[in-house]
């Protein structure tokens, strides 16, 4: 596959004709033009399937309740075309190794059971019987349970989910390293210790209802598009959009609704953000700290004037406790770190603040460009404190708001996939199942990653996703993961992962959600969890392309009959009704009562959330502020050493995760190429560089390890001085693995240090 690559700065606004052309083209291309467009007419509906795609929240009022990067997903996954054994008998995975991301998902769906064989270096197939045997054999042959880990991916259903936890538990591990560890664990691990729920406190009708919302360290235009509809309906009845974001993304600029004909076929769109201010990497925290400091001084000056206070006291007085401590830290706080931190000058945030002030009831929302630093719980919780003391939860059209990836990573950790499980959880389970689950925790996915290079770990089981180009240090992950002895990976389509094998190694092919998954007892649904805490029914509507393709629920099940036998369950009986699995989440899990039932509702449920009932579950019984100080450095593992740039990681417009759908970042004006860095224009210059020219970007860190991806194109962009922006996965080998979250684990791939060199070779690897 040829590409011409091109930079061609996109004038236009985010969706509009645009998306309505690229969502065309994706859904000729998938060869079923016809039965994707009946897919898409049933996406997020009551009876039809939930996206594959991101985590956003459904109306189910629209006609058309998909944007374009939820019809690229559909249309990816609802291809005809599939690998047959003939094609590994023409590719071994050497060769396959070769070859782009996008090259591998663009060859279809994996149809049977495969197995590696290293003496030919190729994948052959193998019966489903002789796989689970084979999964079987290793696992008994374990020193000890933790010797497994259990990966899981964000598109899991909440079925597949619950029986993979219960498998693993019940085998004696809690090691459930998942995509929630490497994006999202801040904000739950920050809003637990802060409100004590992690997940966020609002309902998506909400943004029809505030006043202000102020996002942080998120591209919805590209992660989750369905969002713009949100933000444009609020920007266009008056409420302010304020946004914090180290990139100018046009999505967060200006949108063009393509179910507007108006907007669809003129150059007429409307404007998301009234404020956009642009923090240096790692610099929220510092900019949320700046507004509170200016809020706290006028506070304190009507106090003086004989006036009501701005802030909330009756709320702060009945619900919290610390606030003393963290007004303290505010004050300690001097005007010089903030902007030198935040990149921002006093006179922006405190126009922020104004803004904040002036709104009755605020949204915050948040993404991974918050929550991949090392810093990243105090600044979830520092968004929390300026929440707090506004009494800007509990309240119709106010709250926080973690926007997840995957559409059903949330739903995930509800299910039980965590490795440290609270306790609750463990509790649930033994009583309804009659065994003691193990109680220690569990390896997060960069500690299972350190376990394998130590060789403690010999099986590694992956429920979807595409570890090896998902984690960061993508050299020391590659060697990790050929160090175990078997590693089976469930999936629908061919992805880097499965060219990194153990010493044996299974791909075992899965239905995606687009297909109808027919059990013994007759056509099945799945369940998924939305980041407004809505569970949702899904039932495909597609033949599978392969009757040797199973689902995701029948696989574990499969795996647990042949390693745990039915002495304590039926396996096997659960995988031919989902209705019988969601019987056992009824009973074990808190707010599932009557799940089955439940599932019948339009639009799904909601599980409810105790803070926003302002019933705060912490330790104290009280929403907790931090009175945490900010970082003196974004990297105290190097200090003292000049950082001449700060790279974030992040995703173009055609690729959603690890999925490469195209070469083309459309809003960006990237065309037919991905090893591009975004730079500033003056760093260029200071440099002795032209936009366009190559460079190699290499990581500064302790441990003399040479990281460092090689000739890449410098693209003059709107980005602060001394930050950095390029895809991932393909500047993952630049996050190093020990460069983690304080208190997650997550690696900081929005904050490496790096610097750049002229390009001293040109060649890719790679084959497009």
């Amino acid at each position: 596959m040829k590409f011409k690559p091109s930079i061609k700065p996109y004038q236009g606004a985010a969706g509009g004709w645009g998306s309505l052309e690229a969502t065309t083209r994706y859904v000729l291309d998938s060869k079923q033009a016809f039965k994707n467009i009946r897919n898409l007419l049933r996406v997020n509906k009551s009876k039809g399937f939930d996206c594959p795609g991101c985590a956003w929240g459904d109306d189910n009022t629209s006609t058309f309740s998909f944007c374009e990067n939820g019809a690229k997903a559909v249309s990816w996954e609802a291809t005809r075309k599939g690998l047959d054994a003939a094609f590994f008998e023409q590719h071994s995975v050497a060769n396959l190794y070769r070859q782009s991301d996008y090259f591998l998902e663009y060859q279809g769906r994996l149809t049977q059971p495969l197995r590696y064989n290293a003496q030919t270096d190729r994948y052959a197939p193998i019966s489903w019987q002789a796989a689970f045997a084979l999964i079987a054999q290793h696992l008994h042959g374990l020193d000890n349970p933790n010797q497994l880990e259990l990966y899981t991916s964000g598109r899991a259903s909440n079925e597949a989910s619950y029986l993979y936890q219960l498998f693993g538990r019940m085998f004696g591990t809690n090691n459930f390293p998942d995509c929630s560890n490497m994006c999202h664990e801040a904000s739950g691990s920050g809003l637990k210790q802060s409100i004590g729920v992690g997940k966020g406190t609002i309902h998506l009708n909400d943004f029809a209802l505030a006043d202000a919302i102020f996002v942080f360290g998120q591209n919805p235009g590209t992660n989750h598009p369905r969002m713009l509809h949100s933000l444009r309906h609020a920007a266009d009845r008056g409420a302010s959009i304020v946004t914090f974001n180290t990139l100018r993304e046009r999505g967060l600029e200006r949108f063009a609704d393509p179910q507007n004909p108006l907007e669809l076929l003129t150059p007429k769109s409307g404007r998301i953000s009234s404020r956009y201010y642009q923090p240096n990497l790692g610099g929220d925290m510092a900019a949320v700290r700046g507004m509170v400091k200016a809020l706290l001084e006028t506070h304190r000056q009507r106090q003086a004037e004989g006036h009501a206070g701005l802030f909330d006291e009756q709320f702060i007085a009945l619900h919290t406790q610390q606030v003393a401590d963290y007004l303290a830290a505010v004050d300690a706080t001097e005007w010089q770190q903030i902007v030198d931190q935040s990149g921002l000058s006093e006179q922006q945030l405190r126009e922020a603040a104004t803004i904040y002030q002036q709104a009755e009831r605020v949204i915050c929302t948040w993404a991974m460009g918050v929550t991949q630093h090392k810093h990243s719980i105090n600044t979830v919780r520092e968004i929390a404190n300026l929440q707090l003391l506004f009494g800007q939860i509990g309240k119709p059209g106010a709250g926080l708001c973690p926007v997840r990836g995957h559409s059903n990573v949330q739903g995930n950790r509800t299910m039980g996939i965590d490795e440290k499980p609270p306790a609750a959880l463990l509790d649930g389970l033994a009583a309804h199942f009659h065994f003691e689950p193990p109680r220690a925790p569990g390896h997060s996915t960069v500690e299972a990653l350190e376990a394998m290079l130590r060789g403690d770990v010999k099986v590694l089981i992956a429920l979807g996703g595409n570890l090896a180009a998902a984690a960061p240090d993508t050299a020391r992950t590659e060697s990790a993961i050929r160090r175990c002895g078997l590693t089976v990976h469930i999936a629908t389509k061919l992805n880097r992962s499965h060219l990194i094998t153990g010493a044996d190694a299974l791909i075992l092919p899965t239905l995606g959600r687009t297909e109808r998954d027919i059990q013994t007892t007759g056509s099945q649904y799945v369940t998924v969890e939305d980041s407004f805490s809505m569970v949702h029914a899904s039932e495909g509507v597609n033949p599978p392309l392969s009757a040797l393709q199973r689902s995701e629920t029948a696989i574990v099940a499969g795996i647990a009959d042949a390693v745990l036998g039915r002495e304590t369950l039926d396996w096997l009986q659960l995988a031919g009704d989902y209705g019988l699995i969601r019987e056992h989440i009824a009973a074990t899990l808190p707010g599932f009562a009557d799940f089955n039932r439940r599932c019948e509702e339009p639009g799904g449920f909601y599980l409810g959330n105790a803070a926003a009932e302002l019933r705060f579950t912490t330790p104290t019984g009280k929403a907790m502020f931090s009175a945490a100080a900010l970082p003196d450095t974004l990297f105290p593992q190097i200090a003292g050493q000049v950082v001449p740039f700060t790279l974030q990681t992040l995703r173009s417009h055609d690729q959603y995760n690890t999925t490469i759908y195209g070469m083309d970042d459309r809003y960006r004006g990237v065309y037919g190429q991905r090893d591009v860095v975004f730079i500033h224009p003056q760093d260029l210059a200071k440099l002795g560089l032209r936009d366009g020219d190559r460079v190699d970007i290499e990581t500064l860190w302790h441990d003399n390890v040479n990281r460092k991806v090689r000739g890449f194109k410098a693209i003059a962009y709107d980005i602060p001085p001394g930050n950095l922006a390029a895809y991932y996965p393909e500047t993952n080998p630049l996050v190093p693995l020990s460069s983690f979250g304080d208190g997650t684990h997550t690696p900081t791939s929005k904050s490496v240090p790096v610097r750049l060199t002229p390009a001293q070779n040109v060649a890719t690897d790679r084959i497009i």
